[in-house]
């Protein structure tokens, strides 16, 4: 009866200090022989049988973890549990990039942050991380349609993959009209502050809404702005090579707009070539001196036009085809 009341004692033991170590906490021999009722050669043996067994595990998966001692903080640690999963310096990132979005309400962003930080980051990171982003957090801006759609946006990337039609009730930006569609979703991407469904066009929107037919290759909507949404039992096919490549896409879109795929040529005589060859990932440079450089571009609708005009006098000799 005593041994088994010991091997529980050791067992729970074992795990606990297991625990912390994934946690990344530091663990001191002293401090747990003194919270477990045992001397220190106890829990040596016990962090001894922790190497052993990520020795075992580890080297199935590819994985390699080794509990060493760290002198400074006197105590042991999990050495590359982090490897394959997010490190305190990788989740700041994250973090202000969130923030920076402005995608999310007030609620939703405060919640995933909150999330991200308890779930993600070494319990001995979690208050610096939290106090360097509290400022950003505390002045955030949600926008203005303050509308929750996370819900919307995994049925839709669920439609997308399994290839089913939704009908959506859309509110038009300009006149806020609402409108019923049928529509086949083909990804979902987020620009300048929202997210958008790119959508296949139908032939009844093709006949509704565009004059030539390559124009009607690709639709886009603003998941905020769809209202109510219906994941509808049929599906639609869509040919390997003709599949929606997010990259491509991406690539050849400044601001999420409908319109043509088109080839675009101005003179750029700004300082730095380099934002506009950012800014247009197809963009290159067909010739540049001391008055301007003359770059092409492949682009997707009529986005590239509103960005040309941001850029007022730094931007000349435009011409479309």
């Amino acid at each position: 009866m005593e041994k088994e009341i010991r091997d529980k004692e050791k067992v729970e033991r074992v795990l606990g200090i297991y625990t912390k170590l994934l946690d990344g906490i530091t663990v001191n021999k002293q401090k747990e022989a003194e919270k477990y009722g045992v001397v220190n050669r106890s829990i040596q043996r016990d962090i001894d049988n922790i190497r052993s067994y990520l020795a075992k595990t580890d080297n199935e998966e590819s994985v390699y973890n080794n509990v060493l001692y760290d002198y400074k903080r006197k105590g042991y640690y999990l050495e590359h549990i982090y490897d394959k999963k997010l490190n305190s310096k990788e989740m700041f990132v994250i973090c202000k990039i969130l923030l920076a979005s402005r995608c999310l309400t007030q609620k939703e962003m405060s919640e995933i942050l909150s999330k991200l930080i308890k779930t993600c980051i070494p319990l001995e990171d979690q208050k610096l991380i939290t106090e360097l982003i509290s400022n950003e957090e505390f002045h955030y801006v949600e926008p203005r349609h303050k509308v929750i759609f996370v819900d919307n946006m995994w049925e839709i990337g669920q439609a997308i993959h399994d290839q089913h039609y939704i009908e959506i009730e859309y509110e038009k930006t300009k006149n806020e009209k609402t409108i019923i569609r049928k529509v086949k979703p083909a990804a979902i991407l987020f620009s300048e502050y929202y997210f958008y469904m790119i959508s296949f066009a139908t032939p009844e929107l093709e006949r509704e809404k565009f004059k030539r037919v390559e124009d009607s290759l690709l639709v886009i909507y603003r998941l905020d702005k769809i209202k109510n949404l219906k994941v509808l039992e049929e599906r639609f096919q869509v040919p390997y090579a003709e599949r929606f490549e997010e990259g491509e896409f991406r690539k050849r879109v400044q601001f999420m707009q409908n319109g043509p795929l088109q080839k675009v040529r101005f003179k750029y005589n700004g300082k730095s070539v380099e934002e506009v060859l950012d800014r247009i990932p197809t963009a290159r440079v067909l010739q540049e001196n001391e008055d301007g450089a003359i770059i092409e571009a492949e682009v997707f609708g009529d986005g590239i036009k509103m960005w040309i005009r941001s850029q007022g006098e730094l931007i000349s000799e435009v011409s479309y085809r």
